[in-house]
């Protein structure tokens, strides 16, 4: 098992670099580091408001590493792989086209709600560049969503005040539950999905 608690030992740049990497890399539970972050602060060795402001400074240096890389690629270069692989990604071009009208529209609210999904959080910053949601607006719906989900994870280890191990073991169902849910939903997507457009 990993030990978060080392990296809490940096403090603030600490919790930075970790929930980076959590948005980069994002295996990297979010929830233990600012659970722990939390558990710290009920133990006298962080300050609370640092703690958030540390770990949604990450957050969106992390979100802006992805958006920036799907807004260097743009949706319009996707075209030749749903040709061809849109079967396998059970999308049509012109759901492309309809995806780029609804963040045109409502990507800024739809990025802030994706904050609070344990699987999305990090996934929705990719549509966002490559529907090239502006930089401003981006960085605006990630900083709020996460910092409104970085007070409740921090606001629950503050409230535990307890080991790791009672994070996690609240933690690790509902990661595997959604695991399984989004693999479900995209086994019965797949053998349902029918094109509507033929070449």
């Amino acid at each position: 098992m990993v030990n978060w608690l080392d990296w809490i030992e940096w403090g603030y740049w600490g919790i930075f670099l970790l929930m980076v990497l959590e948005n980069v890399i994002p295996p990297i539970p979010s929830e233990v580091i600012m659970g722990l972050g939390g558990i710290a602060v009920a133990r006298g060795k962080m300050d609370f408001a640092m703690l958030v402001a540390a770990g949604t400074a990450g957050t969106v240096v992390g979100n802006l590493f992805w958006w920036e890389a799907g807004r260097r690629l743009g949706y319009r270069r996707l075209k030749p792989a749903v040709d061809r692989w849109g079967r396998w990604l059970t999308i049509e071009w012109d759901n492309i086209e309809r995806l780029k009208a609804y963040f045109d529209r409502w990507g800024g609210l739809t990025v802030f709600l994706f904050r609070f999904l344990p699987l999305g959080r990090t996934m929705i910053s990719v549509p966002a560049g490559l529907m090239h949601m502006p930089f401003w607006r981006f960085t605006l719906f990630t900083t709020a969503g996460s910092l409104v989900w970085n007070v409740m994870l921090a606001g629950v280890g503050l409230g535990l005040g307890t080991l790791i191990q009672d994070v996690e073991r609240w933690v690790t169902p509902v990661a595997l539950a959604g695991a399984a849910a989004m693999l479900l939903l995209y086994v019965w997507r797949l053998l349902t999905w029918r094109p509507r457009h033929r070449a």
